[in-house]
């Protein structure tokens, strides 16, 4: 229940701080809001969601939840509406025995969609992400600091797991918009890229934005939904006793922060509070607050790039160390990684190894990390997927306490024994097939 409920309830949720906490210039003239598509763009959306969960009145657990929206604009018409092709992640936090935990690779969704420039979605009831949809939706005039607006909107649940509803579970809304203003651009220190990476900055070193690209434009949304179902849901054809959502209800206040010469949210926040209550009296709450970011990709996986990273292993004097393009971005391998046996304990020769791979790792700070484990085949009865993924975490650990990434902007994963690269017969392949890869995510 945690994880499905957690999922539905969090993903593209914006989310909330008070208003009073910041001032805002009113002083500029009406502004025309409007989405600026273009073919080819692609982004990634990642919040951070902690949510307390009660079941029946009583605090049932708390979460922290990443969730990481990777989108692709595949084709702009000439109204500015856009295509979208979107994979949708989710994730609660792992936290290792060793260190400061990172985020074990969830599930994801695939889901395609079109937007028109003021926010209106179109999207097929096959696809269950995003689930807050029509949020934001612009006006179709200027507006000043102060005006206001309302425009319809709808969550669209996942409630397959839980009640066996096989379409979006869809809650309308009407939400509230006030335009509050601008506010300074939070000033992000630029880091050092190599002449390689350098070609996808979007602006040089230095360069000093202008009077417009430093500021950002800022509106409140509110909105509270409630709705009721007077109907069982499909499965009980099959299961006449199953429970199902009689009414669902709550509401979310939302702050986001616009980009006008992008024409693109910059970073949104939210505080949200939802109820469902089912049929048979059980009642599930979700109270929390969540912050997401929006960034543009800076894309890795080049030819160049790998060159690049080449010079840098052979620079860095790096064994065992490749680095290949993969389906997800540029891929750096460390076969033969030394642990001990059967545990995920870096021996001391390897952290060296890491803190120079990590040189490498910096050169593309912009970019999500994907931690993946693998082992040779295991014969003495250990879960070597499990294995996999700790060794993982380790590794992650390390990188996030040198600095090299925030820990919700590195995730991991354990493949066991499955994805062999050498043949486990001689102990040269075993030394192969024993090994962790970080890619350097491209979507």
């Amino acid at each position: 229940m945690k994880k499905k409920i957690s999922l539905v309830l969090s993903l593209f949720a914006f989310l909330a701080f008070s208003a009073a906490a910041e001032t805002y210039d009113t002083s500029g003239g009406p502004v025309t809001f409007r989405f600026k598509f273009q073919d080819g763009d692609s982004y990634r959306i990642l919040s951070t969601v902690n949510e307390d969960v009660y079941v029946n009145m009583r605090l049932n657990h708390r979460a922290e939840i990443i969730n990481r929206i990777s989108t692709q604009v595949l084709s702009v018409d000439k109204d500015g509406s856009a295509r979208h092709q979107s994979s949708f992640m989710t994730t609660e936090s792992a936290v290792s025995a060793v260190g400061t935990g990172s985020f074990s690779w969830g599930e994801e969704y695939l889901s395609i969609f079109d937007r028109s420039p003021l926010g209106v979605y179109t999207i097929d009831d096959q696809y269950f992400m995003p689930t807050v949809r029509d949020v934001p939706i612009f006006p179709d005039h200027p507006v000043k600091p102060g005006d206001t607006w309302t425009a319809e909107g709808h969550e669209a649940h996942d409630l397959r797991m839980n009640f066996g509803i096989q379409t979006p579970y869809k809650v309308p809304f009407t939400a509230t918009y006030t335009y509050l203003g601008t506010v300074d651009r939070e000033q992000k220190k630029v880091r050092q890229y190599s002449y390689a990476a350098a070609a996808y900055s979007k602006k040089p070193n230095n360069q000093v934005l202008s009077k417009e690209e430093s500021k950002l434009h800022v509106f409140r949304v509110k909105y509270s939904m409630y709705m009721e179902t007077p109907y069982r849901n499909p499965r009980a054809v099959a299961d006449p006793y199953a429970d199902y959502p009689q009414a669902t209800m709550g509401f979310s206040e939302e702050l986001v922060y616009w980009d006008a010469e992008k024409g693109a949210i910059d970073h949104y926040t939210e505080n949200f509070r939802i109820l469902i209550e089912t049929a048979y009296g059980r009642m599930y709450e979700f109270r929390g607050t969540a912050h997401a970011e929006v960034t543009d990709f800076v894309r890795t996986a080049t030819e160049e790039n790998v060159e690049e990273v080449k010079k840098q292993i052979d620079d860095l004097g790096l064994k065992n160390v490749n680095v290949i393009k993969s389906d997800k971005g540029l891929t750096i391998s460390i076969e033969n990684i030394q642990f001990k046996p059967d545990s995920p304990e870096l021996l001391d020769g390897e952290i060296d190894k890491l803190e120079r791979i990590a040189q490498i790792l910096s050169l593309f700070p912009d970019n999500d990390l994907l931690i993946s484990g693998h082992t040779a085949v295991a014969n003495n009865g250990v879960d070597s997927k499990q294995l996999s993924a700790d060794r993982a975490q380790t590794v992650a650990d390390y990188l996030i306490n040198l600095g090299v990434r925030e820990r919700q902007e590195v995730f991991t994963l354990g493949f066991g024994d499955t994805l062999p690269i050498a043949p486990n017969t001689t102990e040269e392949g075993r030394a192969k097939n024993r090994r962790v890869e970080i890619t350097i995510m491209d979507k």
